[in-house]
């Protein structure tokens, strides 16, 4: 009945997990349902903010039209003529690449220009006789030509310039730009695509972002250069921008970002892109890898923070206040980030972040080949964790209890999390964490719920039924294997524990019962705490004494130890209270303890009806005698040579005497316990050399030489029990001297 209940107990779980595991991986393959596609969203922005900034190259630099050169220059938009002395003076400092993070998508409005061109009108019609003056507004009309002036700084520029633009996604974005101006933007973007495009028929209608039109910069600051790219972000749902697409498809065309266009010209290498029928499978810059989606798309590797990369203020460029090597060599972004430009975003990094630093960030990645990406296998993994996580976590919640169990979901939800930010921070890849710890989450909550309501509910059964005859050790025994509800026992490896109270018969008497009673509760209590701090059972109360075993019902391995180091506290804390009971008038207490270590047999005994959890055997019987020779010696804790020779480095022992109890044979070699080791008083450590100076002339017959040198342990500490002993011993083998055949031990004649 028993095993057929468990197997219904294990399989339940099992079978509960299994179907958790299938919808989990169901919505992880559907993305859904939505708030946990966010709430993964969140965990890569921690994930960043984890991993701290890092550091960045020399390579990328961005000239901001900031707060400062809107005070010194004037407000935005400023003349052409002012962007072409910055693309001049840019060139001149030796910049290899110049970036516009700026569109020039209107010819500039000039007031003057257009009065001069009134002039123009109104000098043909008064005078037929000037041809001379016409020409002079028109050179005047050529010289304020801002659109012209920049158009020629690019084009005569020793520096490579990238123009940027953008691209209308939707048609209603793009409603207000007529068919005209459509076809003309078209032509105007045909440098911006890439150098190679490699696709096929079937990849004409792969998912990646389509555009509805563009929207370009004017015919001629177009023409000045032949590298242009979109400045397009993606915004996620949450609206924090996370990726950029690096490839947006117009009319089956497909187009590069400025931030890629910027680095094919810093390396003079072609971009190319390989698209099939499963999406974007590569994308190019000469022989550069860039990771990207099927869809295109590049996950941003913020370095850091706002500001993270070198800004140098655009009037410091106009009035030459910047050294040549700020520019030289470099890609120079030139973009706004003053805030009332409006060109700013949420990053994972920021809540306020300058638009343009993120085109920094993305080729200062490219060109340091450090990326954050989903690695071709990580959609396998991903499944893989949740299918063995979670039939992990479900095998261990079945077969543990609540406290393992709950390490164990702990265990697995934070070894997940650790393993995911790894990934993240020293190899760049991103794995889902979401989806996996939402299933682990899932199947601890279920799992749990149910034990409790079944397992939980024959445990607590037996608790209620045998709490009350047995140990609290033997109930959980019995909670956890129920199959030990039958006589019999078991061979173990433990250490014996016995005590009683010295002189408690005349104690006593000098008590009323109900006095007595209390005080031998707090005696008992005191000491029960300490066994069980150290892991001991109880095995029951006689009276004033306690009978207790370490290393049974639970295995202990260091039992002996344990059980020393709990005769040391025990003896300490008695010290306290009997300052305590001398306080309050009360009888102070002493207590003897007996330990020995060795097999015995552990289990429960007794009858059918009623059962015990004890122990028995020679090592049982032992410790017993153990406790009652304290009273030959004068000490309080004395344990046997397996005792000993198993705790020698937890405790400080001095050797007894080799002893013959009753009903052995063998001469047994005893310690006193007297204290952790290295902490006992250098008193006692010398009392302890002189004691074992004399015991060593003991046994060599000498009893003169051991009655001085135990003499002297007695004047280092005048109530040492043994010393006093081996003085009496002593005399008395004087007077009477042990057999020629004597072996050094003493026989006890007494229990």
């Amino acid at each position: 009945m028993l095993s057929l209940l468990k197997r219904t107990l294990f399989r339940g779980p099992v079978t509960l997990s299994v179907a958790i595991i299938l919808i989990g991986i169901i919505m992880f393959s559907n993305s859904w349902p939505s708030f946990l596609s966010t709430m993964e969203l969140k965990t890569i922005d921690l994930r960043f903010k984890l991993r701290g900034d890092k550091p960045i190259g020399d390579k990328v630099v961005l000239v901001a039209v900031d707060e400062k050169s809107l005070k010194e220059e004037g407000r935005w938009a400023w003349p052409r003529s002012k962007i072409a002395d910055i693309v001049n003076r840019l060139s001149d400092k030796g910049a290899r690449v110049i970036a516009f993070d700026i569109g020039f998508l209107e010819p500039e409005s000039d007031i003057i220009n257009d009065t001069i061109e009134e002039i123009k009108k109104n000098a043909r019609q008064l005078t037929s006789n000037n041809e001379p003056f016409i020409s002079y507004l028109k050179e005047l009309q050529y010289k304020q030509d801002n659109d012209r002036i920049l158009a020629e700084a690019i084009k005569n520029a020793k520096s490579k310039v990238v123009l940027g633009f953008f691209f209308q996604i939707s048609e209603e974005e793009a409603s207000h730009i007529n068919e005209e101006e459509r076809r003309r933007h078209e032509t105007n973007i045909l440098n911006a695509s890439f150098s190679r495009a490699k696709t096929s028929k079937s990849a004409e209608n792969v998912d990646m972002t389509d555009a509805a039109a563009p929207q370009s910069n004017i015919s001629i600051i177009t023409e000045s250069t032949p590298l242009a790219g979109f400045f397009n972000k993606l915004t996620d749902p949450d609206g924090v921008v996370r990726k950029i697409p690096m490839v947006i498809r117009f009319k089956q065309n497909l187009y590069a970002p400025l931030s890629l266009k910027a680095i094919g010209a810093f390396l003079d290498a072609q971009l190319s892109i390989t698209v099939n029928e499963t999406g974007v499978t590569s994308i190019m810059a000469g022989d550069m890898s860039i990771p990207v989606n099927s869809r295109g798309e590049l996950i941003i590797n913020y370095r850091g923070g706002a500001h993270t990369f070198p800004h140098i203020s655009a009037t410091d460029v106009l009035h030459d206040r910047v050294p040549d090597e700020d520019i030289r060599n470099k890609i120079v972004l030139v973009g706004a980030t003053a805030i009332g430009l409006h060109d700013e975003c949420v990053t994972p990094t920021a809540e306020v972040f300058p638009g343009p630093e993120v085109h920094l960030n993305i080729m200062d990645s490219i060109l340091a080949h450090d990326f954050i990406y989903h690695p071709f296998w990580a959609i396998v993994f991903d499944l893989m964790i949740i299918i063995c996580g979670g039939l992990f976590l479900s095998l261990a919640l079945s077969r543990a209890g609540a406290l393992t169990g709950g390490l164990s979901a702990a265990f697995l939800l934070g070894g997940y999390i650790w393993l995911c930010h790894y990934f993240f921070s020293h190899m760049g890849w991103l794995l889902n964490m979401v989806y996996p710890l939402t299933v682990f989450l899932a199947i601890y909550v279920t799992v749990t719920s149910y034990k409790y309501f079944t397992e939980e509910g024959q445990k607590r059964f037996i608790r209620e039924a045998f709490s009350k005859y047995l140990a609290p050790e033997v109930v959980d025994q019995l909670i956890s294997s129920p199959n030990k509800l039958v006589l019999g026992g078991e061979r173990r490896e433990i250490t014996a524990f016995f005590s009683d109270v010295q002189g408690f018969t005349s104690i006593s008497e000098k008590l009323a019962p109900e006095e007595l009673v209390e005080l031998l509760n707090e005696f008992l209590t005191e000491i029960t705490d300490i066994i069980m701090k150290y892991q001991g059972g109880v095995d029951k109360f006689e009276g004033d004494a306690v009978i207790s075993f370490f290393g049974a019902p639970l295995e202990l391995e260091n039992h002996a130890a344990a059980a020393c180091l709990a005769c040391v506290d025990i003896q300490e804390r008695m010290k306290e209270l009997r300052r305590q009971w001398r306080e309050q008038g009360k009888p102070e207490l002493k207590v003897r303890i007996g330990l020995f270590s060795g097999p015995a047999v552990v289990g429960n005994m007794g009858s059918r009806n009623r059962m015990d959890y004890t122990m028995m055997g020679d090592t049982v019987n032992t410790a017993a005698r153990l406790e009652g020779v304290n009273k030959q010696y004068g000490t309080y804790t004395m344990i046997g040579d397996t005792t000993y020779r198993a705790a020698a480095e937890s405790i400080a022992v001095r050797q007894l005497d080799a002893v013959k109890v009753i009903g052995k044979d063998q001469p047994l070699i005893i310690y006193e316990v007297l204290g952790k080791a290295g902490e006992i008083p250098k008193s006692l450590a010398d009392t302890v050399d002189c004691y074992a100076k004399g015991f060593n002339e003991y046994k060599q017959r000498n009893w003169s030489k051991a009655i001085a040198f135990f003499q002297m342990a007695l004047d280092l500490t005048p109530d040492d029990g043994p010393s006093k002993a081996m003085i009496n011993r002593c005399k008395q083998y004087m007077e009477n001297p042990p057999p020629d055949n004597w072996d050094g031990s003493f026989t006890m004649d007494t229990k």
